[in-house]
């Protein structure tokens, strides 16, 4: 899977989901929050609303698809790396961080 990838699932199966920037890099919101962006410097996208502990289980089960740098140490944040990233997973993780942050009468109405 590529960014433009991550687009299309995005939109097709989460309402109000939007292209936008964020750090100068592409990125997906939903009423002007973040989803998540691109980091091209490594193919990954940022997952958000990942506690540290999941974090380290999921970097542990599966380090081809997940890692972190030392900038996000301290943030609930995972990276994810597109080209072996399962689109499935990765429509889990966006989302769960969807429901985090879409108002929540667009939540009722997804269900």
């Amino acid at each position: 899977m590529d960014w433009n990838g991550v687009v299309e699932l995005a939109m097709a199966k989460l309402p109000a989901v939007e292209s936008g920037t964020s750090y100068g890099t592409p990125a997906l919101k939903v009423r002007g929050r973040l989803l998540t962006r691109y980091r091209p410097e490594d193919d990954s996208v940022t997952l958000h609303d990942v506690p540290p502990n999941e974090r380290e289980m999921l970097i542990a089960a599966d380090p081809s698809a997940f890692h972190t740098t030392p900038h996000y140490r301290d943030h609930p944040i995972v990276l994810a790396r597109l080209a072996t990233l399962p689109p499935e997973v990765l429509l889990r993780f966006l989302e769960r961080r969807w429901r985090a942050i879409a108002p929540k009468r667009l939540v009722a109405e997804f269900g």
